[in-house]
């Protein structure tokens, strides 16, 4: 017996030694190299590449102040504790984070609580007020789902949870746990980067003007520099051009350029420059009309005539896998405009109703561009069709309902058919496409169309095809990028609002995406496409079958235990007893 005891000591020491050699192996190789071990199926604690080199390269520290504590729903804990994984997930990779959850409700004194709600707002954050129902009754809190990022002695917001059209809370919840990586890297990429990227609006064909798209210029100057310029058929107004070692050499001025609804033709020259342009890798955002319509002259008349609108980009954007055509798409997943149906009195009585050549789009894929976007406002969009060009991807980002119609210009439109309900029958087209992605090598729509003369000239230096893959975006309604401008008191109204129902969509969030996607070169937009699920506790579940489980998540264990020891003393007993 005692022999056996000493045996068993020797062997213990000996696995307590080897042990302490592996602990120490495993710090030391640690302390040399970096990894981390993701066994969920998503990949929900792997960060992409884009943001792990992103804070790699902090060289000062960021705050984080989070406005997310306290008592909250069981939703926004599920919130809360993703925004903490992902902090923790990004403090990984480096030492220049620091983050705090803040309750803004913590204070007893009102006046205190209310001036820090005020500070919040000042700073850009919106609350929320969800309806908690619980056994004790209904009850609502001010809950604040966002944060402030800082970074030498800049501060910007960032609204964790984002209101959508037609989305359930929950849904919004999960959307954003599953953006988190994503607008966290991003609030941190717009603080630290040096230099801003140019981006320009084009100018010189009756596009929209400075007061239109201000709305879209402020959002975007978080980005980028945004200019506005005039081709005037200046070879130079989207390139630089250069010599080097005796060879003329062409750079794009800009990151990306916007053609934002212009109402008279291009001409040849202008088109061939930003064809050119196009080849020498720069991007573009086409937001065309192709039919010349307005809620102006209906506002006027009950009935107006619509008819095609020619700008002199068909050939082009044809050349490039892409046409819109001089249709209207009607569609019963709309927005609504305010009718009369009757008087009160002297007083004009007006009714909402659905007005379907104001067609919502919401995104059919989950592309990053339109992943978790909300619905996007389109007002007389037209159809686009994708026309095959060589070596070219196209990918449709926003499209139409299963309930559409088109129909062909010119036409007339009226508020007439308000009055009735419409028939489904005459709705039976799906999916139609109103904003396209284009990608791949372009070839130029001028190859085999300039004398040899323009073709050799070294300074145009004229391209046949793109020199690397580019991308470019069509949308088939000039609306979609336009701000509200009172015609009273020159007042602007954001992007994406509806002034009839007080409703913003997601118009701002589209064209902000496009540009990133256009204009990103890391690649962190891919970041957006991945999906991570919010797995919640069913309520309905738990309430009847609340004894239950907790008996099995109290009890369960124990006799697990119970069991193992039983075993352990079982076999002990009997190695022992063999022994004697």
């Amino acid at each position: 017996m005692a022999k056996v005891t000493s045996s068993l000591k020797r062997s213990a020491i000996i696995n307590l030694f080897l042990i302490v050699i592996v602990i120490i192996a495993v710090n030391v190789v640690g302390s040399f190299k970096f990894g981390r071990l993701d066994l969920t199926s998503e990949k929900r604690y792997t960060l992409s590449q884009p943001t792990i080199d992103l804070l790699k390269g902090l060289k000062d520290y960021v705050y984080v102040k989070v406005y997310l504590e306290g008592e909250l729903p069981a939703n926004y804990k599920q919130l809360r504790n993703a925004t903490r994984e992902m902090l923790d997930e990004f403090r990984a990779y480096t030492p220049y984070l620091e983050y705090e959850f803040i309750n803004p409700s913590e204070s007893a004194d009102e006046k205190e609580r209310i001036k820090l709600y005020k500070q919040l707002s000042k700073e850009g954050l919106t609350y929320t007020n969800p309806v908690e129902q619980s056994e004790s009754g209904i009850s609502q809190k001010l809950i604040w789902p966002g944060a402030i990022f800082s970074y030498r002695g800049q501060s910007i917001p960032l609204q964790l949870l984002k209101s959508e059209t037609y989305a359930s809370e929950e849904k919004m919840i999960n959307r954003a746990v599953n953006d988190l990586e994503y607008e966290m890297t991003n609030s941190i990429r717009k603080l630290y980067a040096n230099k801003k990227p140019t981006v320009a609006f084009i100018e010189g064909h009756g596009e929209l003007d400075s007061l239109e798209t201000k709305d879209i210029s402020l959002s975007l100057e978080e980005y980028y520099s945004v200019s506005r310029v005039k081709i005037d058929s200046n070879l130079t107004s989207l390139v630089y051009r250069g010599e080097r070692d005796s060879l003329v050499k062409f750079v794009p001025r800009f990151k990306a350029i916007i053609i934002a609804q212009p109402d008279s033709a291009f001409s040849e020259k202008d088109k061939f420059i930003i064809d050119q342009y196009i080849m020498r890798g720069g991007k573009v955002l086409w937001i065309i009309d192709r039919v010349e319509a307005s809620m102006d002259s209906l506002s006027r008349n009950p009935a107006s005539l619509v008819y095609p609108k020619d700008v002199n980009l068909d050939d082009q954007l044809f050349k490039y896998g892409a046409r819109i055509n001089t249709n209207l798409i009607m569609d019963l997943r709309s927005s609504v405009i305010p009718i009369i149906v009757g008087r009160v009195g002297n007083q004009p009585r007006y009714e909402p109703k659905r007005w379907p050549y104001f067609p919502l789009s919401l995104p059919p894929s989950n592309h990053p561009i339109v992943n978790n976007l909300n619905a996007t406002r389109f007002e007389f969009a037209s159809s686009i069709d994708t026309i095959a060009a060589e070596g070219i991807k196209k990918t449709v980002l926003l499209s139409s309902s299963k309930r559409t119609q088109l129909i062909n210009t010119p036409a007339r439109i009226s508020l007439n058919i308000l009055k009735e309900q419409p028939d489904p029958r005459f709705y039976n087209l799906q999916n139609i496409p109103m904003a396209v992605l284009l990608e791949g090598r372009f070839t130029s729509n001028f190859k085999n169309r300039i004398p040899p003369a323009i073709k050799e000239n070294k300074q145009i230096g004229f391209l046949e095809q793109s020199e690397k893959d580019g991308a470019m975006i069509v949308v088939s309604d000039g609306d979609v990028i336009k701000n509200g401008v009172s015609k009273t008191t020159g007042r602007l109204s954001p992007l994406g609002y509806d002034k009839y129902t007080g409703e913003l969509f997601g118009n701002r969030d589209f064209v902000l995406n496009c540009l990133n996607y256009l204009c990103d070169d890391s690649g962190l937009i891919s970041v957006r496409s991945r999906i991570i699920k919010t797995r919640l506790l069913d309520d309905t579940k738990i309430k009847g079958e609340r004894t239950n489980i907790q008996l099995k998540n109290v009890l369960v264990p124990l006799l697990i235990i119970a069991l193992m020891g039983f075993i352990l003393n079982f076999l002990r007993r009997r190695k022992f007893g063999k022994s004697k």
